[in-house]
């Protein structure tokens, strides 16, 4: 019974991060709230605590094959189907992707124990949620005045992949959402929804293998190679249904952005901060989130 209630969490992280990691919404504030209401029960793992932390970060990994799933044409630079000079652009594209996680990866590892230890509190996702919602409602307000100056993906520099990366740093602060901060940073620069979407999905794929593999890596380390028959099937579960939702939610956020505006999500931001920051004040939540 409780190795069936532990499927179900897993299912419902999987829905939560496969909807919440590609929306400019705070995939990491959404599971860390909801690890605070309804935790994992870390007494049937062997890996107790620190399984429970392994599997916030490694059913991520579906996210991103879901990445490569819905962008596989664009992304292989050696298709069959792409002659000389479009094999040559997709070698391109993946350099500027590479540029574009240096910034997160330096402030990550120089600052990552420090994040956790002063920025995982209910305050912090709150105040972020809000803030970048007001932040997405100015510019896109901004932008209803003038026309995208960077209309397609290969108009993408260096120098504006290396931007869009800076930004994606401050994604490191929970609450704030990655897709957002590099979304939002892109818009700012200049790039129309879709471009800045899709470039900041591409760019999410070594940052976030490169993560969840050294939290696999120090998992291995601590507690040996290998999971239990329960991690194994919860791990299994959350990644699976992770993926399908995943890819369902880039598809339709696509096809959404060429329509409409951010607007609708930075409200739900703004809701969603308020709403936890009414949890706290009223003893609800508390203010120091685990994870």
């Amino acid at each position: 019974m409780e190795l069936l209630l532990e499927i179900l969490k897993s299912i419902v992280l999987g829905v939560i991060q496969g909807i919440t990691e590609w929306l400019p919404i705070s995939s990491t504030g959404h599971m860390i709230l909801f690890d605070s209401f309804w935790p994992m029960n870390q007494s049937i793992y062997s890996g107790g605590r620190d399984f429970v932390n392994l599997l916030f970060t490694v059913i991520q990994l579906s996210s991103i094959f879901a990445v490569v799933a819905v962008f596989s044409k664009k992304l292989n630079p050696f298709s069959a189907k792409k002659d000389l000079k479009e094999k040559k652009e997709t070698f391109f594209m993946w350099r500027k992707i590479f540029v574009a996680t240096l910034p997160a990866v330096v402030i990550g590892l120089m600052f990552k124990d420090s994040i956790h230890t002063y920025l995982y509190s209910g305050f912090v996702v709150a105040l972020m949620l809000i803030l970048y919602g007001v932040f997405f409602i100015i510019v896109e307000n901004l932008n209803e005045a003038g026309r995208a100056r960077i209309s397609k993906l290969n108009q993408i520099d260096y120098k504006i992949a290396f931007l869009m990366g800076i930004f994606q740093a401050f994604a490191l602060i929970p609450g704030t959402s990655r897709s957002g901060a590099t979304i939002l940073g892109a818009l700012l620069i200049g790039c129309s929804r879709s471009v800045g979407a899709e470039f900041s999905f591409c760019m999410s794929i070594p940052i976030m293998i490169g993560a969840s593999a050294a939290e696999i890596i120090s998992y291995f380390k601590k507690h040996g190679i290998g999971f239990s028959s329960n991690e194994w099937v919860v791990l299994s579960v959350g990644l699976l249904v992770s993926f399908v939702v995943s890819v369902i939610v880039i598809k339709s956020l696509m096809q959404f952005i060429k329509s409409h505006s951010f607007k609708i999500f930075a409200y739900y931001r703004i809701v969603m901060g308020v709403f936890v920051l009414f949890l706290m004040i009223s003893g609800g939540l508390s203010l120091t989130l685990r994870i």
